[in-house]
């Protein structure tokens, strides 16, 4: 595969681990949420704010971690400083002129 090929592989891969990470995090966050309810009814409209509130705050970081995954896939390769070998030009040594 070429340079772009293994960044479209890591971009997929990176994407897969943001997704499942915010969706891990939300459930964790919800599951934690709704116990927290069931313990005081009276505080679930202050733990419910809260957590559409934090919920949000996730899905917003999942996108902008997203858009940087897809935009390190799409960057072209930086030219490195050594020229390709084959197109290294030999230097020569100058001719000195022959002593009398």
């Amino acid at each position: 595969m070429e340079y772009l090929g293994w960044s479209y592989v890591a971009a997929g891969l990176g994407a897969g681990l943001v997704v499942i990470g915010a969706a891990m995090g939300i459930g964790k966050l919800a599951g934690s949420a709704l116990e927290g309810m069931a313990r005081q009814p009276e505080v679930s409209g202050d733990l419910r704010t809260a957590m559409i509130i934090a919920a949000a705050l996730i899905e917003g970081f999942t996108f902008f971690a997203l858009v940087v995954t897809f935009m390190l896939a799409i960057q072209e390769p930086k030219a490195s400083k050594e020229a390709p070998a084959e197109k290294k030009v030999e230097e020569k040594a100058p001719e000195t002129a022959p002593a009398k």
